[in-house]
């Protein structure tokens, strides 16, 4: 089962200490640091669309790409209920395929510490660096090593709400940089009882000098790391990273899909 598939609609319930539009401020400061205003945004692992959808409704026009068809399915939804004319495509950020460039492409909420192995994050990298506009600016975060052992390390974390529950167990294998998540959630049904569902999620830690020599590999130019929601450097107690790159390679004509 993909990351993520049976929760899809008990997501938003279990995230709502997140502020996205912090999260979003933040995405839009470094435009502005960067001195770029994107017209057209492409978010990988948009998810339920809590990010692609607050873009939206700030002008900005917006692709959603994500994996799992029951997140989409939930962010159609809600684009539907706001009256926003987004574009959500299923598709794996693997593989993704756009009509043409777009000025920037988002990878939020630790979406690329799912990418497990080498040549697929440098797949994504490349994939990237090939759908950008000239000057184009990739901005994607990552959980850190430092979370994975001093915060999730082998940590169990729970809430319960009026329709839902879970139970959140982690292991991090230090030698393969591996963070193993075990989900057990319940959700209530319509006769009042509750229904058990498990799953199995799997980040990997990646250490910063290894994400800046495949960004550079595809082609783009490493910007900068930041500690998340600040512009001060990532240091090595940083729980969560922003990194910025920048597409810097092409000369031919651009085609705006």
């Amino acid at each position: 089962m993909g990351a993520y598939e049976s929760f899809a609609s008990v997501y938003d319930l279990f995230m709502e200490d997140v502020n996205y539009d912090e999260w979003v401020d933040y995405v839009e400061k470094i435009f502005s640091e960067f001195n770029i205003k994107p017209e057209l945004v492409c978010e990988l692992g948009c998810g339920t669309g809590n990010i692609a959808l607050r873009l939206a409704k700030k002008g900005y026009d917006v692709i959603g790409i994500d994996v799992s068809e029951d997140m989409l399915s939930e962010a159609k939804l809600k684009a539907e209920k706001e009256g926003l004319d987004t574009l959500f495509l299923l598709q794996d950020m693997r593989e993704f395929e756009l009509y043409g460039t777009v000025n920037c492409i988002l990878c939020l909420c630790d979406s690329l510490n799912y990418i497990t192995e080498d040549e697929d994050i440098k797949e994504v990298f490349r994939l990237v660096n090939n759908y950008l506009h000239p000057n184009g600016l990739f901005i994607f975060d990552l959980n850190t090593e430092y979370k994975f052992k001093n915060i999730y390390s082998y940590n169990t974390f729970s809430e319960i709400t009026d329709d839902a529950a879970y139970i959140w167990e982690n292991y991090y294998d230090e030698e393969e940089k591996i963070n193993e998540y075990y989900l057990n959630f319940f959700v209530k049904n319509e006769n009042g009882t509750y229904d058990r569902t498990q799953e199995e999620h799997y980040e990997r830690a990646y250490d910063l000098e290894t994400i800046r020599r495949y960004i550079e590999e595809s082609g783009m130019k490493f910007e900068a790391a930041y500690d998340a929601f600040t512009f001060e450097p990532a240091r090595d107690d940083s729980e969560r990273i922003y990194v910025v790159a920048r597409e810097i390679t092409k000369k031919e004509e651009i085609v705006n899909g």
